[in-house]
């Protein structure tokens, strides 16, 4: 659970930092700099993350056993969840963005979790008790509650949906397929991690950002201060995803997103810590329902004073 918890503090972190990337003056000083913003700070922060484990697994004089684990079965299937959730999921959260708006996409993606537990279900056999669901229930809400923003422009409200779906199933599916590719022990969390960040980062770089015409606007944000703003958000990013993919292995894909999805409620935290943003009643009420229905899907009562007395 612990693991869990630090992923979603930590991906709230990450979401603030590259915010205030994507704020910085080369992604929004011209129409075609804002359109290829989302793209360009996925794959950079991608890149940045893949050399960060690198370094990672360097010193823990892991790197070779990775490129061997790749390898496997097990490796395989971590390259599937990879795709899935990295270019697959985010390609189809960014196109979302575009045809139905923000809001409506943070709305409809906060379903991944669970669609991944109807899908650990059958995949994983992984079974939730019945305040476990509560819970989740609770905790999406709660991501619905604060994503709302009426009004809006939607252009093209199918398609969006389309694109947003694609975004659920994507991100469901990565940590149902990763969990599966680590059950045999072939490949460790961070290892697959190893795996996961270089494979998004690849199909990016070869084929995303070809598709979307921005190999030339890359290329012009290395030299600036902007990627350093990005290459520490992938630092903490990938921090985060090492204990998402811990989470994964040690609880299940269903505990490890239930716990993953207050990211939404630690942002705003972060935001007003750094940033000095205020926080509605709103805002306040969300996050604490969040992180309430998050914890009430990831351990019952029980596990929770079992794991405290342990402590003790």
């Amino acid at each position: 659970m612990v693991y869990g918890l630090l992923s979603g503090i930590l991906w709230g972190l990450d979401t603030v930092i590259l915010g205030i990337a994507l704020a910085m003056t080369p992604f929004i000083s011209t129409e075609q700099a804002i359109f290829l913003a989302p793209f360009v700070s996925t794959f950079l922060h991608d890149v940045c993350s893949s050399i960060w484990m690198s370094i990672y697994m360097l010193i823990k004089k892991e790197f070779k056993r990775t490129l061997i684990a790749a390898n496997t079965r097990s490796g395989r299937f971590i390259m599937l969840g990879a795709l899935l959730g990295g270019p697959v999921g985010m390609t189809g959260y960014l196109l979302a963005i575009k045809y139905i708006g923000p809001a409506y996409t943070a709305i409809i993606s906060s379903l991944y979790p669970a669609v991944g537990a109807l899908l650990s279900y059958i995949i994983l056999k992984e079974k939730m008790k019945p305040i476990s669901i509560v819970g989740l229930l609770i905790s999406i809400s709660g991501i619905i509650i604060l994503g709302y923003a009426p009004g809006g422009e939607v252009e093209n409200l199918a398609l969006g949906f389309v694109f947003a779906m694609v975004c659920v199933i994507g991100w469901a599916s990565e940590a149902v397929i990763c969990s599966y590719g680590m059950k045999e022990n072939e490949i460790s969390p961070e290892q697959s991690l190893q795996v996961r960040q270089l494979t998004s980062a690849v199909v990016y770089g070869f084929l995303i950002i070809p598709i979307v015409k921005g190999a030339k606007f890359t290329i012009g944000i290395l030299p600036n201060e902007t990627s350093l703003v990005i290459l520490l958000a992938a630092l903490v990013g990938t921090t985060s995803y090492v204990f998402y993919y811990k989470g994964i292995h040690k609880i299940g894909a269903t505990k490890a997103m239930s716990l993953n999805i207050t990211y939404s409620a630690w942002s705003i935290i972060f935001g007003m810590l750094l940033l000095g943003n205020n926080a509605d009643l709103k805002s306040v009420f969300c996050c604490v329902i969040i992180m309430v229905g998050s914890i009430m899907a990831a351990g019952d009562i029980k596990e929770i004073k079992s794991m405290f007395s342990k402590k003790k």
